[in-house]
């Protein structure tokens, strides 16, 4: 192609590898890593040191980072300052959050909110099962669409246009039980849109299993699935059928709440 064919980019579509970096520092920590060295960083990033220190200097100064005494960093107080700013003007974490709540209390096991960003999903709501024994996945954390009931979920109402963006981006084989062969998986999404639930076992890690299920906004489109998730031992036939009862119920709650159309 001659250069003078290609479309100019949109200043908007313009990027600043400064900003980027320093954003890509930022997402290295989450909860089992809370607190990264430079030379931590600088593995995660591919980044010089040099240049990680100068970064890490302004999100410092700018309350994004917090230095600490052994020459490690943790994010900073700014950042809780911009979340709890999305939190509050995001409707659909704060309607969700006590629903969330009493489908865990109900179920015994943790329970998720799961939104699509980009050609993955987003963690946008967690509330902790009472067992101590459970599957720790935080809020803001990104998982791939293609594995997992509450990714699954939301692959199957998609568009097919979207599933092949996913399909053409993000396929590979995550151990130990994902089947990635296309075809299957469009069986597997058709029986979800069927029964209106998704089941998986052992799919991202091999101890653990989990129920989602659709939840629909005021378009009656999906705009995102909710999960319950636990050790597979505790995901018995009997229990899973109890669970879906009141998975199902929470779902229809939140759909009402964010306008949901019922059928006349």
């Amino acid at each position: 192609m001659n250069v003078r064919d290609a479309k100019p980019i949109k200043e908007s579509e313009r990027q600043i590898d400064t900003v980027a970096r320093a954003l890509e520092i930022l997402e290295c920590f989450n909860d089992s890593e809370p607190e990264l060295s430079l030379k931590q960083l600088s593995e995660k990033t591919g980044l010089y040191k040099s240049r990680i220190l100068r970064l890490c200097g302004t999100l410092t100064a700018q309350g994004f980072l917090l230095r600490l005494p052994y020459a490690s960093y943790k994010l900073g107080p700014r950042l809780m300052s911009l979340g709890k700013v999305y939190e509050r003007s995001n409707p659909l974490s704060l309607i969700a959050r006590p629903i969330l709540k009493r489908l865990s209390t109900l179920t015994g096991e943790s329970t998720k909110l799961f939104v699509i960003d980009g050609t993955r999903r987003l963690c946008l709501v967690r509330e902790k099962g009472p067992s101590p024994l459970r599957y720790a996945i935080y809020e803001g954390q990104e998982l791939e669409l293609y594995a997992g009931a509450g990714g699954k979920v939301l692959l199957a109402y998609a568009t097919e246009s979207f599933r092949d963006l996913v399909w053409s981006r993000s396929m590979k084989k995550i151990p130990p039980a994902t089947d990635m062969e296309r075809e299957r998986l469009e069986e597997e999404f058709h029986t979800i849109r069927r029964q209106g639930y998704a089941l998986s076992i052992g799919e991202i890690v091999s101890d653990v299993a989990g129920l989602a299920a659709p939840v629909f906004d005021h378009d009656n489109q999906v705009c995102a699935s909710m999960t319950i998730s636990g050790p597979r031992q505790r995901f018995t036939v009997a229990r899973r059928q109890e669970m879906i009862k009141h998975l199902l119920a929470a779902t229809r709650e939140l759909s009402i709440l964010l306008g949901k159309k019922e059928a006349a």
